[in-house]
């Protein structure tokens, strides 16, 4: 293998998401960004990787504002990363985001595995790694919960809904790692110190090929609100009827509403 790549987002924390109960749109004032929780277990699988193989291993990132995930990516492990930051990719879909990924991937060179999470935290629409493999042509495989280096092949193992598959793979090939791959350690204070030192390169979308026109977003959203809970509150035995007449009253109710 020459290169081993990750690519990672640049989220805001939904921790801090607070909802307006008139309206139910969610406020982000004072939601802080982070690498998305499900990409930092892809970095750490391009860390164990690295790790048993000596491969190069770099971590790259699009959106707005993201060359600043920069610092927080280095001290998780890669060797190098690549941002590319544009006010087009503000309205970003999956298809305009796979489009710059392929981009950079290509522009960088010498790149021969791609990890991507399964989901993202914000949106979760689990299509950047087969997306990615379809541009760049290469074999995707999704649902991996280990994977074993073995020279320019890859053993890996998949969580499947019936039990484990294990596929042998050459590269180049793009995966879409699950949270099982490995657990994200909090960086040290000697990883935080280190990373200053790493190098961190901006890109931009002439230095890649595309243009602003290529990469406009297919898809519109026009809001994102809050999931609105009604509940009905019936109380069964508000008079201390007795457990057979309340359960009576519950299987009544719940073939008036059509449940039973």
């Amino acid at each position: 293998m020459k290169k081993i790549a990750v690519c990672y987002k640049w989220v805001l924390s939904d921790a801090d998401i607070r909802i307006n109960d008139k309206t139910h749109q969610l406020d982000m004032e004072k939601c802080k960004p982070q690498i998305s929780e499900y990409d930092r277990n892809g970095i750490e699988c391009g860390v164990q990787m690295k790790a048993a193989s000596g491969t190069e291993f770099i971590g790259i990132s699009c959106g707005t504002a993201c060359a600043a995930s920069a610092k927080d990516a280095l001290s998780r492990g890669p060797d190098a990363v690549y941002t590319l930051d544009d006010a087009v990719m503000a309205d970003a879909d999956s298809t305009t985001t796979s489009k710059v990924l392929a981009g950079m991937i290509k522009t960088i060179g010498d790149v021969d595995v791609v990890i991507c999470a399964e989901g993202s935290s914000d949106e979760y629409a689990r299509q950047m790694g087969p997306r990615l493999s379809g541009i760049l042509g290469w074999p995707s495989v999704s649902y991996v919960s280990k994977v074993t280096v073995n020279g320019d092949s890859l053993t890996l193992e998949r969580k499947m809904e019936e039990g484990t598959e294990m596929v042998n793979v050459p590269v180049p090939v793009v995966l879409s790692v699950l949270p099982d791959i490995g657990e994200a350690p909090i960086p040290s204070v000697k990883q935080i110190l280190g990373a200053k030192k790493k190098p961190a390169t901006e890109m931009n979308l002439a230095g890649i090929g595309l243009s602003a026109d290529a990469v406009k977003p297919h898809m519109k959203v026009e809001s994102v609100l809050a999931p609105v809970t009604e509940r009905k509150n019936i109380h069964l035995n508000p008079d201390g009827v007795s457990l057979d007449d309340a359960a009576a009253k519950l299987v009544q109710q719940l073939s008036a509403d059509g449940i039973l």
